[in-house]
């Protein structure tokens, strides 16, 4: 069983010390060195505008200052991952935003259309502004865990449980949708049928096709390429289950492999180098989360 070892443990720290944005330095010094959960709150909170949504590049594929709910979700991921999150956060610094941008259908969208000219990406371009499950079951799964009480509730898991029957399987390859659809199903109060939808999930993400068995993909557990740690980053994961610990064991074994010189664990996003770099950062630091969850770190 290979373990990173401590002086590569070491670079891929100096990748993100010298590369990574504030948010990603200060959720290592979380995770790592045993930095107060303060940090991680006001790194967020730079990327907070006045109407109480998260712009200003929350994810490097845009330059945008604009509030967009899927960067308020991404910051409430990264507020609930330090403990930083509470229920009074959610509900007066957070939900405001979140209701004034809810469809009729009850859900959230997944991005709105962008206002200025700003620098992003090609697929952030001529949205069809409706109801995503992405980003409408972390709230609510949010919303659960933490006790909160809301009418938007109601109408949000409605629209959740519909595009659940509509969506199906389409979405089983996607390294976001899956487990920010898995934070509702974790936390959904109706038992019976979440477990359903669970056992349809590891059903579905063992259907041939979906995991990249070509370890030669250089995407290989990046979007559109999962493997076993997509879904189970941790061994408390509920998908885990989908698989053997020996798949586990050989993905942990082929992740510490494909660490670069420098100390990254790259991805191919971003739209310049600065962004590149960027979206490194984050990629490093999931990475070395994942693998001190296994145990795979000499040093952790």
């Amino acid at each position: 069983m290979k373990k990173l070892s401590n002086a590569n443990f070491n670079k891929a720290r100096d990748f993100i010390l010298c590369n990574a944005r504030m948010i990603e330095r200060r959720l290592f010094d979380y995770h790592f060195q045993g930095g107060p959960n303060e940090g991680v709150y006001h790194a967020v909170y730079a990327y907070r505008n006045r109407d109480g949504g998260i712009g200003h590049g929350m994810e490097p594929d845009t330059a945008s200052p604009e509030s967009q709910p899927l960067f308020t979700i991404m910051a409430l991921e990264a507020l609930d991952e330090a403990g930083c999150l509470t229920a009074d956060i959610l509900a007066n610094d957070f939900m405001p935003y979140f209701q004034r941008i809810t469809v009729d259908t009850g859900g959230i969208p997944w991005m709105l259309n962008p206002i200025g000219s700003y620098p992003r990406a090609g697929h952030f371009e001529n949205l069809d502004v409706r109801g995503a499950i992405s980003t409408t079951a972390p709230l609510l799964g949010f919303l659960e865990k933490y006790g909160v009480e809301s009418s938007w509730k109601k109408p949000a898991e409605n629209f959740i449980w519909q595009e659940i029957e509509r969506i199906g399987k389409k979405h089983a390859f996607c390294f976001l949708c899956v487990p920010r659809r898995m934070l509702f199903l974790d936390h959904c109060s109706d038992r019976i049928r979440a477990e359903q939808a669970i056992s349809d999930l590891m059903k579905w993400i063992r259907e041939d096709g979906v995991l990249c068995k070509d370890r030669s993909n250089e995407n290989w557990g990046l979007y559109g390429s999962p493997n076993s740690l997509t879904y189970a980053p941790t061994p408390s994961a509920t998908l885990k289950h989908a698989f053997t610990q020996a798949e586990i064991d050989d993905d942990l074994d082929e992740t510490i492999r494909r660490q670069q010189t420098d100390g990254r664990w790259a991805n191919p996003y971003g739209l310049s180098e600065g962004m590149k770099l960027e979206w490194a950062g984050i990629q490093t630091l999931s990475t070395l989360k994942t693998l001190k969850a296994y145990g795979r770190i000499a040093s952790a």
